[in-house]
């Protein structure tokens, strides 16, 4: 087995994802294969992941996927000389109810497959006391290791003298201190990062960070203390959902797991991308219409005012199926207010109308039973996804697409809906039954 390392942190804006990236860039400078990981639901750091290795970064997620998807996706680096997979939220956080192989958490994974966890401790305003939270984070569960800490934000060689006096004494290893005004930051939006296709200076950003961790780390030791336990299984076949799909793919539709966009191609489903943005129609030849989650709301009138591609999309829903999770589903409603107030009209194939200007966080696992089929998947299947968006529902006035479920098995009013040959969602799909 490859051997692994899960770079995780006791909460959410601890620095992990800079010295996740950093590190894989440095390592694969060195002339290393690196193989990148996310646990849990996450869109855009994969893509970050794949621009520092050039490798597809893939989604590993305890609470959505059962421990064969899991083994099966860690295949993907068995040619790789090291496995880096960057946590989500706090190392230990995850949902109360246990889902297919876990609660979600980044510990979850690191226990399955036994990747010792590189913990990035914000050291902004304590000293000592970082020795007693990487003690609390290393013995909270039993089955994980913690390799070492990387102390983050930094003030000064004072500052640092302290940490390591706190971390000597918790008997945590310490790998290395980066500055607090390092100056190497991604910038952020209301779902997260700024996607990385959005960067146009990303190449020196992967540089920077790599010369930033090379220069204040010990990376060898790092890549040394990684280790993995072997894991085997394979996951229920992903369906495709047509044999010829056209996928909407451009900067309003960007939110497609990579482990399902590879299954389609390995299960030799065509995909046939094109642009709502660039006023592009779905493909004559596509049996199926796929239009995936993003940033609607920042092209609301962009995508009003695409009428070749509004027309081509009603043509299309006539006679095969169009499916819509979260953004795209917003898309095929009647209308998007936008943040402004301003309502724009959009391809009408379902009733639903969407407000950003009355701004409601959703965000949480899905369990779906679907009272419709929908592309790939038949009526009564059970299918497990994650919910991530700002926008209010102001009327979802079609027939529901599925009785739908949080993690705790609590009823959401997010639904979806189905009127002839279109369905949506606002959550994405990850995997079959939870």
């Amino acid at each position: 087995m490859t051997p692994g390392l899960m770079i995780a942190a006791p909460a959410s804006g601890s620095g992990k994802t800079t010295v996740m990236l950093g590190l894989a860039r440095a390592l694969c400078r060195e002339g290393r294969r690196v193989q990148c990981f996310k646990s849990g639901p996450d869109y855009i750091d994969p893509a970050f992941h794949h621009a520092a290795t050039g490798r597809a970064s893939f989604n590993l997620d305890s609470w959505a996927m059962e421990r064969g998807r899991i083994a099966e996706l860690i295949l993907r680096g068995a040619d790789a000389d090291i496995i880096l997979a960057e946590g989500s939220m706090g190392l230990h956080d995850g949902v109360a109810v246990q889902g297919a192989c876990g609660t979600g958490a980044s510990a979850d994974v690191s226990a399955l497959t036994g990747w010792p966890v590189v913990l990035v401790i914000d050291a902004s305003g304590q000293a000592q006391t970082a020795g007693a939270v990487a003690l609390g984070m290393a013995c909270y569960r039993p089955g994980i290791r913690v390799a070492g800490a990387v102390l983050n934000k930094v003030a000064s060689p004072r500052h640092e003298a302290l940490l390591r006096a706190g971390m000597e004494a918790a008997g945590i290893a310490v790998f290395g201190a980066l500055p607090r005004n390092a100056d190497v930051c991604l910038p952020e939006r209301h779902l997260g990062l700024v996607q990385a296709g959005e960067h146009s200076a990303l190449p020196l950003f992967l540089d920077r960070a790599a010369n930033l961790v090379a220069a204040h780390l010990d990376v060898s030791a790092i890549a040394a203390s990684a280790a993995s336990l072997p894991l085997h299984g394979k996951g229920r076949p992903i369906r495709p959902p047509g044999q010829r799909i056209a996928l909407a793919r451009d900067a309003a539709f960007t939110f497609t797991y990579p482990h399902l966009l590879d299954a389609w191609h390995a299960s030799g489903a065509e995909i046939l991308p094109f642009s709502p943005l660039g006023d592009e129609e779905p493909d004559e030849a596509a049996d199926v219409c796929w239009l995936p989650g993003g940033y609607p709301e920042l092209h609301a009138e962009r995508i009003a005012s695409a009428h070749r591609f509004g027309d081509a999309l009603r043509r299309f829903a006539q006679t095969r199926p169009v499916h819509g999770e979260c953004g795209g589903y917003m898309v095929m409603g009647a209308g998007l207010e936008a943040a402004d107030g301003s309502r724009h009209r959009m391809t009408g194939l379902l009733g639903l109308e969407t407000s950003f200007a009355r701004r409601r966080m959703h965000l949480g696992y899905r369990r779906a039973v679907l009272e419709a089929s929908v592309p790939g998947h038949d009526a009564g299947a059970v299918l497990a996804g994650h919910e991530f968006h700002y926008a209010s529902i102001l009327n979802q006035p079609d027939a529901p697409l599925a009785s739908v479920t949080d993690a705790s098995d609590a009823p959401v009013p997010e639904t979806g809906s189905r009127r002839g040959h279109a369905t949506g969602t606002f959550f994405h799909l990850i995997d079959g039954a939870a």
